[in-house]
């Protein structure tokens, strides 16, 4: 059903011999935390979106959306499992179109499409027979669950302003649904009200004050049904992109100890339109272009500082991000190049001490992480797994010289003692040399350490399989990425290396790096 490789082709080492090396030093600023990320800070979504939803003349979503997801094959369940476990999201566009087939609610219609929906769709449910198969499905791969909740039901659209939904939330419906997932005795980690109603909106939009009230309504639910709080889900919001001054105000009305988590959106790559070429030059330029990357930084900065203002308990959760807007990049997004915008992405967020980092997909779309009709991982896949099993909650400072082209981020290790670093190398040409350093503590105008460790290195080089990046199979430490016949997840072991010698990042590449003697006192 696969192709099988034991090895990643020469070719790939005589490229990489032939690049032009340059020496850098890597400052690692282990005396005190920057951040701190959740333990489950990896995240994925599953959609709601049917297979009629379409994007630039092209249907990606098949059967991956949640209501037609066959949860049966061990593909599927495997690659949750690798995590153990996965945090994942149930939500997204039209999750504020979903009734839920309890309580009064008699009929349960499926999304169709129609002009004059939401997102161009009918309204949808879920039955309580496809809510018991999920949950199923998640207590059995392990999954920590965050479940999106209509936030429009009991509104009606404004007849003066278009997009905008006026009147109180109406919640017996999800009083009903809550209840019924408390009568089953179903887990739920947290509670998103609403998908993309802040600001200015995606399809619909909640005044900033309205949507203040409302979450009061809904933490004094979850508070109600839930009654201990060892078991009290979280409630989050907005889940929608930021505009300072709506959530503010949304702040200033619900006030502290309502929302648990605030959430917000990035899909910084924006729409992908180039539909007739195979290649889409102004995706991967962005991809590989530092100053467009970090460009993102502001908006992660402003949501920083209304956290910091209104200091919600668990501060600010990515709670959806695919790159590229509408379905992701049909020829970038399931590719190894993706991993440059996505592990950076990760790695910027959780510099700006956001929580929780959940992509858009797990599966469907041209982003999910897992191809949609074979449910073979795709090159993310691996890097966002790496990223969890060795990347501790604990962020430190990183500086270095000043070649952009090199990204860096260092984090305590996961479990372990030492310190994990991830270094993505943009250049086409270059690899680099890197020496480490340990920063002093107290006086800046001392020279830092240059560290000297004993211990073997743990390496984790990810590179595409032929050398273009463009490739959908990823190699680790020169052995191709490709699930076992029994649909496993193959082995993901580290290179040891000297730890004299300096850490290679080839041209093009993405490395994990843990050191385990490396003395950070911000770890111990």
């Amino acid at each position: 059903m696969y192709f099988k490789f034991t090895f990643c082709p020469i070719i790939l080492l005589l490229w990489a011999s032939l690049s032009f090396a340059q020496n850098v030093n890597v400052v690692i600023h282990g005396v005190a935390s920057i951040a701190k990320t959740d333990d489950n800070f990896v995240c994925v979504t599953l959609d709601w979106w049917p297979a009629e939803k379409c994007d630039y003349n092209q249907c990606p979503w098949g059967k991956a959306g949640i209501l037609n997801l066959d949860l049966r094959y061990g593909a599927l369940i495997n690659a949750i499992k690798a995590f153990n476990p996965l945090r994942i999201k149930v939500g997204g566009s039209l999750q504020d179109n979903v009734v839920y087939k309890v309580g009064e609610v008699s009929s349960c219609p499926n999304f169709m499409k129609r002009e004059d929906g939401l997102f161009g769709f009918s309204q949808g449910c879920l039955s309580m027979e496809r809510w018991d198969q999920l949950n199923r499905f998640f207590n059995h791969t392990g999954v920590k669950l965050t479940f999106g909740l209509n936030a429009l039901f009991g509104r009606n659209e404004s007849q003066t302003e278009k997009g905008l939904w006026i009147g109180d939330w109406q919640p017996q419906h999800t009083r009903d649904f809550m209840q019924y997932t408390i009568s089953k005795g179903y887990k739920v980690d947290s509670y998103e009200f609403g998908n993309q109603l802040s600001g200015s909106g995606m399809g619909a939009k909640v005044d900033a004050k309205q949507y203040g009230k409302d979450v009061i309504v809904l933490k004094n639910l979850v508070k109600e049904l839930y009654a201990h709080p060892e078991t009290q889900p979280k409630v989050l919001g907005p889940g929608g992109f930021y505009e300072e001054k709506w959530f503010n105000t949304f702040l200033e009305v619900s006030g502290q100890g309502i929302v648990d988590g605030l959430t917000h959106h990035i899909y910084n790559l924006g729409p992908d339109i180039h539909i007739r070429s195979r290649d889409d030059p102004n995706m991967m330029n962005k991809i590989l272009d530092p100053s467009y990357l970090n460009q993102v930084s502001q908006t992660y900065k402003g949501v920083s500082d209304v956290v910091n203002k209104f200091r919600p308990q668990l501060g600010a959760w990515v709670s959806e991000s695919g790159g590229a807007l509408n379905g992701g990049s049909k020829d970038v997004s399931r590719t190894f190049a993706d991993g440059f915008w996505y592990l950076d992405q990760m790695g910027m967020a959780s510099t700006y001490d956001q929580k929780v980092f959940c992509r858009q997909a797990l599966i469907g779309g041209n982003y999910g992480l897992l191809n949609a009709t074979t449910f073979v991982p795709n090159p993310d896949y691996y890097g966002a797994l790496l990223w969890h099993r060795l990347m501790g909650s604990t962020v430190l400072a990183v500086t270095k010289e000043s070649d952009p082209d090199l990204r860096v981020y260092a984090h305590c290790a996961k479990k372990k003692p030492g310190v994990s670093l991830i270094f993505i190398n943009l250049s086409k040409d270059r690899s680099f040399n890197i020496t480490l350093s340990n920063a002093k503590p107290g006086d800046a105008g001392k020279p830092n350490y240059e560290f000297v460790g004993k211990q073997n290195r743990e390496e984790y080089h990810l590179r595409a399989l032929t050398g273009d990046i463009k490739d959908d199979i990823v190699c680790l430490n020169d052995v191709p990425m490709v699930q076992t016949d029994s649909e496993d997840i193959p082995a993901m072991d580290p290179k040891l290396v000297e730890a004299s010698t300096p850490i290679s990042i080839a041209a093009q590449s993405i490395a994990y790096v843990t050191i385990r003697d490396f003395e950070a006192p911000a770890c111990v």
